[in-house]
């Protein structure tokens, strides 16, 4: 990438005080590199930075933050005609990082800004859910969402990633399954799953690694369903691996996927509630460009 061309740096504003991050935008500015400087306040910004990019004609977009950052990044950027848009970097500053955490980006500030001004570029996928709602990650439904949903942002900001976990432990008493019926083309499951992933990431709610097998470039769901049998062993073997022959762990590669249920489900989209009772989730094949390490884990 040229050093000259313009990139604007969304932020978070929980991560605005990174002192790391402040010392490595002063750095690379001094090497001549442009970069803007934008933080989030409330819901819209991202947006309206987006648009801001455009306008600027910058030639790359860094979002600055955890999953659900990267998520309102990357869907006001696949709204941009395809002509257009700048290519999306991430700089992994949230509670989890799941999406930063599978793809190998540095959590070192320095290594992760210059990997987003000079890395390789690639073509990933997104996921639409209703055709209203977009990940780039996961997306969750089960007791695991739940439990990141209701986790206290104090809890969080102390422990990090590591705090859903306990609290999940500490709501053990209220583990449950969700009766619904999955089908896609040549698929079809019913049941009561525990927790169930569709991801075009690894992982979700601080490191449970739902889909072990997503790629973010083959133009496929990663489906995973762990079911209600043996409920906490198979929970703990989802959340810390060891479960390939998991006989109660159901997995499918899907272009698309439907989900109706009885009741009210509730799923988690990089961070963002979702409830309702039926749900289709489609892939987006080759949405947008996004700086990743060469030896990216999530790249076919």
């Amino acid at each position: 990438m040229d050093k000259y061309a313009r990139t604007l740096l969304i932020i978070n504003g929980k991560g605005a005080n990174n002192e790391a991050l402040r010392n490595a935008v002063v750095l690379l500015r001094k090497e001549g590199w442009k970069i803007d400087v934008r933080v989030t306040w409330e819901q819209g910004d991202a947006q309206r930075y987006v648009d801001e990019a455009l306008a600027l004609e910058a030639s790359t977009l860094v979002a600055g933050g955890g999953d659900g950052t990267i998520n309102e990044v990357a869907t006001a950027l696949a709204a941009q005609p395809a002509d257009k848009r700048p290519v999306l970097a991430i700089l992994p500053l949230g509670t989890a990082n799941d999406f930063a955490t599978s793809a190998g980006i540095p959590f070192e500030m320095e290594k992760a800004l210059r990997l987003a001004l000079v890395g390789k570029t690639y073509t990933i996928d997104l996921a639409s859910v209703n055709k209203s709602r977009y990940f780039i990650n996961m997306a969750t439904g089960g007791f695991g969402t739940r439990i990141t949903t209701e986790t206290p942002e104090k809890l969080k900001s102390a422990l990090g990633a590591v705090s859903y976990f306990i609290h999940g432990l500490m709501r053990m008493d209220t583990l449950k399954a969700d009766k619904c019926t999955i089908i896609g083309p040549d698929f079809k499951w019913q049941g009561e799953a525990l927790a169930i992933g569709i991801g075009n990431g690894r992982q979700a709610g601080g490191g449970q690694r739902l889909c072990p097998d997503a790629l973010v470039n083959d133009n496929l769901l990663a489906l995973s369903i762990v079911t209600a049998q043996e409920m906490v062993p198979t929970l703990l073997n989802a959340i810390f691996g060891g479960d390939d022959d998991n006989p109660n762990i159901t997995r499918a590669s899907l272009p698309w996927l439907e989900i109706h249920a009885p009741h009210k489900m509730t799923f988690n989209l990089d961070g963002e509630p979702l409830t309702g009772t039926d749900f289709r989730i489609e892939i987006i094949p080759d949405a947008i460009k996004c700086r990743l390490p060469p030896d990216c884990p999530l790249l076919a």
